[in-house]
């Protein structure tokens, strides 16, 4: 055990109370006591997280020390910390934390591949956050807590505890740092849970390269003959609902790991799901997962009930829902499938250019991988006025502790090696641009899911696109075949201008690619790019 958590463990025989590894029901029972929040008709425990009610990417830091120097790759994303600051700091929030009555302490495992999984504890004095983690993380048989012993990481979080910048060298009071050297994530001025999931995650992503498993920020389900399929795609772009398919089983929806030898694991135990205007029709399988056991976080009731109003906004449009997979009918219990023979990268093109479904070649899907491309559009966000392109590295970027080649090259050996087919998929627009076309009808997605999925293109010709040099099958089971031609759409539509709106969201490709080129792990990567 490092030195640090030496702390942790001493510092908490000196804690009033300590409540280990309570089970979910008492949980419940010791946050309604505590005041941490109020239950919803659904039997779901609703609570707000104050200030944050979302993840602070700046305010997340990484301690420089031996092992990260040279492995991380520093920047906007990943900044450094003082080794010797987090140390400080770490002990004035241990001072705080005995002040505490009564603090909870769970012990679980982040990966469901026992060869990679680590052992996380989780110290924090509410019983709500204790919660999100049996749900967030897998829990342990009683046996395996019987065996548990030392954990390999400790996460300490004090929600209520301001760091004080000038001295403790944060951006401003609030705070999440992970010290890879100790093995300790400390999480301070924030009750918001993700800070915590994604911690660990960012964990994983730095650690198990070295062991040959690529992290991957994705969704993946199964289909009844044991195939597994791997969706990645930026908010809107319809991961949460193509990815939940009732003739597929689920192993997780946000984080995986892609080994050598077994395949396609979860590295938690639950979802976290937005709820902004959720409805039954839409998302079935959420809105029958959010009952006792479940938490809603920042949601309101509708005014002189107990049931939850999902279009109320008032407090944040980041509603979330936290529940274990178990409560989806059909989830893959232990979450790991085999070698996905279909990966899908889904973005939300609003300049109406990429086709529909295109298959990728290992450079280009490389390229797309490192890109991660999805678009805003017109209306989304003050000042918003065109389609504008967004980029986040491995579809991942804030998580990603290691330069993106690294996790880029993984994916196109593994791709290779074990004849994974790779598509990029437009849920957007393909008909003509937003505001002058309608999105590509879901209907049509789906179908061309299936299709993949069921080997259905495998003998269908494909022809090269012009800009992006992607293949584009001619045909695809019940999809006209017009819909599969952005540019014919455009000219059939009487729509000018295809060409210099293609090149030009090709040059941001070009653009954004820029800041990767330095330190680039596989030159070959740079095949993949747009021709124009």
């Amino acid at each position: 055990m490092t030195e640090t958590n030496k702390l942790n463990a001493e510092f908490l025989k000196d804690v009033k109370q300590i409540n280990y590894n309570l089970a979910p029901s008492s949980l419940i029972e010791e946050a309604l006591r505590n005041g941490e929040g109020v239950l919803a008709d659904t039997g779901a425990f609703m609570c707000d997280t104050g200030k944050f009610t979302g993840r602070s990417p700046q305010d997340r830091f990484i301690v420089e020390d031996a092992y990260t120097k040279d492995r991380v790759w520093w920047g906007n994303i990943n900044k450094p910390f003082d080794a010797d600051k987090f140390s400080a700091l770490h002990l004035k929030m241990l001072d705080y934390l005995k002040d505490n009555q009564k603090l909870y302490v769970r012990d679980v495992f982040a990966g469901a591949d026992e060869r990679y999984r680590i052992k996380v504890r989780v110290i924090t004095p509410l019983a709500s956050v204790s919660l999100f983690v049996s749900n967030m993380f897998i829990e342990p048989s009683a046996e395996e807590l019987k065996n548990f012993g030392e954990p390999d990481w400790m996460v300490v979080q004090a929600p209520e505890y301001n760091a004080t910048p000038a001295v403790d060298g944060t951006r401003q009071g609030n705070f999440s740092i992970l010290n890879f050297a100790e093995k300790c994530a400390i999480v301070g001025g924030s009750r918001y849970t993700g800070e915590i999931k994604k911690g660990i995650f960012s964990v994983l992503n730095a650690v198990l390269p070295e062991e040959g498993v690529l992290p991957m920020h994705c969704s993946a389900n199964e289909g009844l003959e044991g195939d597994t399929a791997v969706f990645f795609g930026l908010s809107g772009t319809g991961k949460t609902t193509l990815s939940a398919d009732p003739d597929r089983k689920l192993i997780g929806d946000d984080e995986h790991g892609w080994s050598q030898d077994n395949g396609i694991y979860n590295f938690e135990g639950g979802c976290y799901a937005k709820t902004i205007d959720l409805t039954k029709e839409k998302e079935p399988q959420i809105w029958d997962a959010i009952k006792f056991g479940a938490t809603l976080e920042n949601t309101r009731f509708f005014p002189g009930t107990k049931t939850v109003d999902y279009e109320n906004v008032s407090v944040t449009e980041n509603t979330r829902t936290s529940y274990p997979i178990d409560h989806i009918p059909g989830a893959k219990i232990p979450s790991v499938g085999g070698h996905p023979k279909n990966i899908f990268f889904l973005t939300c093109d609003a300049y109406g250019v990429l086709p529909p479904i295109s298959k990728l070649t290992k450079e280009q899907a490389m390229y797309h991988f490192m890109s991660g491309y999805t678009a805003k559009v017109a209306g989304t966000e003050a000042g918003v006025t065109e389609p504008t392109p967004t980029f986040s590295a491995c579809f991942g970027a804030p998580f990603m502790p290691l330069h993106p080649s690294v996790y880029a090259k993984m994916l196109g050996d593994k791709m290779e090696q074990f004849n994974t087919n790779i598509w990029l998929i437009n849920t957007g627009w393909s008909e003509g641009p937003y505001g002058k076309a309608d999105r590509t009808k879901l209907k049509y997605t789906r179908a061309m899911i299936t299709a993949a999925l069921n080997g259905q293109l495998d003998n269908v010709a494909f022809v090269e696109d012009e800009i992006f040099g992607v293949l584009v099958p001619t045909e695809v089971a019940n999809v006209p075949a017009e819909v599969l031609s952005p540019k014919g759409n455009w000219e059939k539509a009487g729509i000018q201008g295809f060409t210099e709106t293609a090149k030009k969201l090709a040059m941001a490709f070009v653009d954004n690619f820029k800041k990767f080129e330095e330190g680039l792990e596989d030159a070959t990567i740079l095949k993949g790019a747009p021709k124009a």
